[in-house]
């Protein structure tokens, strides 16, 4: 392929990745607008969101298997095409059912653009320009769900909530034309589809899902819902597992498992972007409840995160091959461990400079991490692999942040009524006369509103507690993790032609 063309294909792959990253979170700042509109409870408006992930979690896994059988160009024109219409139909939907089914074709039709996206670049590029194109490509996969929900905030606010989903079309439509006119056309191989492994993951993957989204709503295991669906989520990724080590012709390649840096690059991510979707997610109403900050001012401050990853993975990129990446992951990791410090210092009296120092050197941190580790991951594996690699590693990151969010959520939750209860026991006659139930009675209203005052302030400065405390379990999540750089091993491009698909 020439150098041009490469050039041409390049970025179509990057757009099509881009509208899918952004995905994930452009819509999550437009959903109380949404449910305005299309009527609907906190409850219900939720499942904007809900479907989308599910939709999206089931479909990851067959990207290899589709893309042996349409072959890559005809999947990946598809997929671009039909998550640039089922975006159309989330813009002009009328009515909440409406808004979930297109959301359904969105996570469906983009589950895929990701995987495919990283194959298409790794067999485009020759081996000497690989590290370049995983540059490109982890810059895109970072940045997208860090600068979704400012860019989200921007929209909603200038024009409407249908916009987030409308300004996906012009560029939908430039990567599906380009794709279908560029890429290769390949040729589709046999590969017999294991259905048996495909509904026990998908299973597992919904009950999983439906587990974290509504753990909250209701109450997590004093709900018979959560209890079942725990039950379903655990003994069906139990069946899938022992299948996959005994099929003959499994859903997932057993050769992938066979690769330990794979493993633990893949356990590395799984942490690694928890900790940082789940500090993403606690930072926004952090700084929007607490410190009173809007929406564009909350991201205006959570945006030096994406400056700190753009520049690291440059940076990551260039030293590719001069220094090992096990050093890069070990100072990365350094990075998001001090980032995280710093945010556990927090205080309901600090400056936006430090919540933004706080999210660059966390920003420094994952792009340090994330890029090497995209290397080890994807420059080892074999080309017939890399698809379902890929697949792989974009479930586990969907995996991180479903789980990292819920627990992240719920953990602050317990945290507010444990320290709301521990402050609430400092708070005495002795140590507050002026709320000795006789005198507020005897001062009336006045009196009234200062107890409820007083309450207020105790509710604040236990869920900024919650909120720290939250920020230092991230921080010793990475200071743990950080043995586990010591066991991958170097690793270096494997020198294959291209796949006979890229021909």
């Amino acid at each position: 392929m020439s150098a041009g063309r490469r050039l041409i294909v390049t970025v179509g792959v990057m757009v099509a990745t881009l509208m899918q990253v952004l995905d994930t979170t452009i819509a999550n700042v437009a959903m109380p607008h949404m449910q305005a509109t299309l009527s609907a409870t906190q409850e219900s408006v939720a499942w904007v969101l809900t479907s989308y992930i599910l939709a999206s979690a089931i479909a990851t896994p067959l990207a290899g298997w589709l893309d042996d059988r349409l072959g890559r160009r005809t999947l990946f024109t598809i997929c671009a095409g039909g998550f640039t219409i089922a975006s159309a139909l989330c813009g002009a939907a009328p009515s909440l059912t409406a808004m979930v089914a297109a959301r359904v074709l969105q996570g469906l039709f983009g589950a895929m653009l990701m995987p495919l996206s990283q194959a298409v670049l790794l067999d485009v590029y020759p081996v000497e320009k690989r590290a370049q194109a995983i540059t490109l490509w982890s810059m895109t996969t970072m940045l997208g769900p860090i600068m979704g929900p400012i860019l989200g905030g921007v929209i909603t606010q200038s024009f409407n909530w249908r916009w987030v989903f409308y300004v996906n079309i012009p560029f939908g439509l430039f990567a599906t034309v380009v794709l279908w006119l560029l890429l290769p056309s390949g040729r589709s191989m046999t590969r017999r589809f294991d259905m048996f492994g495909f509904a026990l993951l998908a299973t597992g993957l919904a009950s999983m899902q439906l587990l974290l989204d509504r753990g909250t709503q209701k109450d997590w295991f004093d709900s018979t819902e959560i209890i079942i669906e725990a039950g379903v989520a655990v003994g069906a990724v139990w069946m899938f597992v022992v299948h996959t080590l005994t099929a003959r012709a499994p859903l997932l390649p057993r050769a992938l498992f066979r690769d330990r840096n794979f493993l633990i690059a893949n356990s590395l991510t799984l942490i690694i972007f928890g900790v940082t979707y789940s500090s993403q997610a606690l930072m926004a109403p952090m700084l929007q409840q607490l410190l009173h900050y809007n929406t564009t001012q909350a991201g205006t401050l959570m945006a030096p995160r994406g400056l700190g990853v753009l520049i690291s993975i440059m940076i990551s990129g260039r030293l590719s091959g001069i220094v090992e990446n096990r050093i890069q992951i070990a100072f990365g990791l350094i990075c998001l461990i001090v980032g995280q410090g710093m945010a556990s210092n927090f205080d309901l009296m600090m400056e936006g400079k430090t919540v933004a120092l706080a999210s660059f050197v966390g920003g420094l941190g994952n792009g340090f991490v994330m890029m090497p580790l995209t290397m080890i991951v994807f420059l080892g594996l074999s080309p017939a692999l890399r698809t379902d690699g890929a697949a792989l590693v974009g479930l586990i990151r969907n995996l991180a942040g479903s789980i990292s969010i819920a627990v992240g959520g719920a953990l602050a939750a317990h945290s507010v009524q444990v320290v709301h209860s521990e402050l609430g026991e400092h708070i005495t006659m002795q140590s507050m006369p002026m709320l000795d139930p006789r005198l507020v009675e005897q001062a009336g209203h006045v009196g009234g509103m200062a107890a409820a005052l007083v309450d207020a302030e105790v509710n604040r400065q236990a869920l900024m507690i919650a909120y720290i405390n939250d920020f230092r379990l991230t921080m010793w999540i990475g200071m743990i993790v950080l043995p586990l750089v010591l066991i991958i091993r170097p690793v270096r491009a494997r020198g294959e032609v291209p796949t006979p698909v890229m021909e």
